[in-house]
């Protein structure tokens, strides 16, 4: 049913394949903040209410951007889920564009509270490297 790499899928992969599912479902839930504003919800940008400034700037473009990362995340999770190389290429690129994403935080917005993504990224982006050049050889 699943090929030998899948089925010895090392514990890191199910943690990773868990942080992007649960990327998946944030998505999710910030799509149903903007498409039901004032719902019972809604309360829930209290936590980060620069996002929901950040997302109404955007207009349109908010539920776009949402859906392809939503998306990506929900394929990255599953692909690592079930232990594919495609997989952990599309979490790695996802990580990448997010680091690039926080330095241009840090840079354009002086957002320095975004440095804290670059580290945990390239440790999060090592990891699964690692284990995938390992697994080639």
């Amino acid at each position: 049913m699943f090929a030998a790499a899948e089925r010895d899928m090392p514990m890191r992969h199910c943690w990773f394949a868990l942080f992007f599912a649960f990327g998946a479902m944030m998505c999710a839930l910030t799509l149903g903040l903007l498409l039901f504003p004032g719902g019972p919800l809604d309360a829930l940008w209290r936590l980060n209410p620069h996002a929901r400034l950040a997302f109404e700037s955007l207009g349109r473009w908010s539920f776009v951007v949402m859906v392809i990362v939503g998306t990506a995340c929900l394929f990255a999770a599953i692909g690592l889920w079930r232990g594919a190389l495609w997989g952990t290429r599309l979490a790695l690129a996802i990580l990448a564009v997010n680091i690039v994403g926080d330095i241009a935080n840090v840079l354009f917005r002086h957002d320095y509270r975004a440095l804290i993504g670059v580290p945990v990224g390239a440790v999060m982006m090592f990891l699964l490297a690692r284990h995938e050049g390992a697994r080639r050889q």
